[in-house]
């Protein structure tokens, strides 16, 4: 059992910590101090801070792994067969970002600048050859996610029909505000997911539509593999993006994603 239920990091001064969300009001958040870190143990102290923003629940990645084409809907409004394996592809570590991080934009990836919000979960220990019955024991928790995609990259005419690079710029992978425990969520396959740009819903939908879900993910993405822990893993988006809409982000837009009603990222679109 992990020793936290909903784990965020945070900043006093200089300093950062992990610590247990207790309450959210007014857009600050008190949390209880763990010393430790998730891998290699935490310990509950008795200070408790009162803090205004948050940062991504977990300091560092040792990658991202990101799952295409994994929701019923989605496939549907894309057009495409469904393939026997899921498509996989990833992000550097640097994508990693923060829940309310202003995200910067290159020039080049302005053009066609797009959401994903997406179910994110973070592995607790290593994992190599793990069965899909297993699965869920390998997993920290699970915390909401965008998969910020510049799509004039991803074009098959860009890019030889090849994801990652269009995926891999700086901060493109924001999660947060809070990692739930495992334990805390029985069922990762029953869980709502919201994608609004500037307060609008774009993105609605239940991880019921996934077509693979988390144990048939970890399994297969542990296979003759080895999964770090702290590795990140976004599992796929569902309709709604906004090319099939031809509606892309701009300066200054917000998108929030929000996960069963207990775990939200909010970032706003800074072009550079």
């Amino acid at each position: 059992m992990a020793a936290f239920k909903n784990l965020v990091r945070f900043a006093t001064g200089e300093q950062q910590y992990y610590g247990e969300l207790i309450r959210t009001e007014n857009n600050r958040f008190t949390v209880q101090q763990f010393n430790g870190n998730p891998f290699d143990g935490l310990v509950l102290t008795d200070k408790v801070h009162h803090v205004s923003s948050l940062l991504s629940p977990v300091e560092n990645t040792p990658l991202i792994i990101c799952i295409g084409l994994n929701y019923k809907e989605h496939a549907k409004e894309a057009n495409l067969t469904v393939p026997t394996y899921p498509p996989v592809f990833t992000k550097p570590a640097d994508a990693l970002a923060g829940p309310f991080e202003s995200i910067p934009i290159h020039p080049d990836a302005q053009s066609h600048l797009d959401y994903e919000g997406e179910l994110t979960v973070v592995i607790g220990k290593d994992a190599k050859n793990i069965s899909a019955e297993d699965a869920l024991d390998y997993v920290l928790g699970y915390t909401a996610g965008n998969d910020l995609s510049a799509r004039n990259f991803q074009l098959p005419e860009a890019s030889g029909g090849q994801f990652c690079y269009a995926k891999s710029f700086d901060k493109f992978a924001p999660i947060g505000h809070v990692l739930v425990a495992a334990q805390e969520i029985k069922d990762p396959q029953g869980l709502s997911l919201v994608t609004r740009v500037n307060g609008v819903p774009k993105q609605t939908t239940n991880t019921s539509d996934m077509i693979w879900g988390v144990r048939e993910i970890v399994s297969h993405l542990s296979r003759g593999t080895t999964l770090r822990k702290g590795t990140v893993i976004m599992t796929g988006t569902p309709s709604g993006v906004g090319f099939f809409r031809k509606e892309f982000l701009k300066d200054g837009d917000v998108v929030e994603v929000e996960l069963g009603g207990v775990a939200k990222v909010e970032n706003t679109i800074s072009y550079e």
